[in-house]
């Protein structure tokens, strides 16, 4: 019934409006208030401080300081070997697994499409058919920047206006094609795996969404799509990032989608729905042509990753 009654408020409440506030108000510095709110933010959630690299309160002057908090440096090695790739994200594995020609599965009983999940761009959503796709939920409680799975370039960025729910289990479950009617920052990265696409979800309360090279997307929302395109590699102005370097951050909390191209990765077998994960550690690794020529002659052959059979 209180499920019911929350899935119900979802619908009804002025979603834009509640987080155009709390965008305003996380940004104001009010002092006194300000501590008060993140220290009980804080204990409500048991935010641990000690990994963070300021880790006294009073080091915020905002409460969205605190939460696009840094991190000590060592409290997160990143995976190493140029055939592996790194979780993106601090938070909990929603699903993962095989992209189903192009059906993703957001909850039990609920798939959306790449296409629209990509905002119609059936020429991007074709490289990704058949191939492998990870969404991983951030909590209110976890570290909120986004960071590389693998060195990448910058190829384009899509921003698409669309709907704020929240996108935490209970909603995941119950609100059809969620990640792909909600506001999203659409990143395309050209790497040695070949594409790969991440994703930043907005949601209820996000004030903002922000990338390294372009700082603060939203707001404002205009309500129309907006598309830039980068330069080459090889570009003074190019954007190329390293495996484990930030790429982008939520004021307050929401989701992070990737995908990769069939027949380039093989997901971590200890991955599954509901698997907290830390960023820098082991996502996927490459895989080769033998690893290909493999799964051809049996489908059991061991080096497949067994991702599909999580969801």
């Amino acid at each position: 019934m209180l499920d019911t009654l929350k899935i119900k408020l979802q619908y009804l409440l002025p979603k834009q409006c509640l987080t155009q506030l709390a965008g305003r108000f996380a940004n104001k510095k009010l002092g006194w208030l300000t501590q008060l709110v993140i220290k009980a933010f804080a204990k409500a959630y048991k935010v641990d401080m000690q990994e963070a690299k300021e880790s006294e309160f009073i080091a915020y002057s905002t409460f969205n300081e605190f939460f696009i908090r840094a991190l000590k440096e060592e409290v997160r090695p990143i995976v190493q070997g140029s055939e592996t790739l790194a979780l993106p994200a601090d938070g909990t594995i929603s699903q993962l697994g095989l992209i189903r020609d192009d059906q993703i599965l957001q909850a039990k009983g609920h798939n959306y499409t790449l296409e629209a999940l990509l905002a119609g761009n059936w020429q991007l959503a074709d490289l990704f058919r058949n191939g492998q796709f990870v969404t991983t939920y951030l909590s209110p409680r976890d570290y909120h920047r986004v960071h590389m799975p693998c060195d990448g370039h910058l190829r384009e960025m899509i921003y698409v206006p669309g709907d704020l729910f929240s996108v935490n289990p209970l909603t995941a479950a119950n609100v059809p094609n969620l990640f792909a009617r909600n506001e999203r920052l659409i990143c395309v990265f050209d790497t040695d795996f070949g594409p790969m696409v991440q994703i930043l979800v907005g949601a209820t309360i996000v004030g903002s969404m922000e990338t390294v090279w372009c700082g603060m997307v939203t707001p404002p929302r205009e309500g129309i799509v907006r598309r830039w395109t980068y330069p080459a590699h090889d570009s003074v102005c190019a954007v190329n990032l390293k495996k484990g370097e930030e790429m982008g951050r939520f004021k307050l909390g929401s989701t992070v989608i990737n995908l990769f191209p069939a027949d380039t990765v093989a997901l971590n077998s200890a991955l599954a729905n509901g698997v907290s994960t830390r960023m820098g550690e082991l996502l996927a690794t490459r895989i080769t042509a033998d690893d290909a020529a493999c799964a051809e002659e049996s489908p059991a052959c061991p080096s497949q990753p067994d991702a599909a059979a999580t969801n």
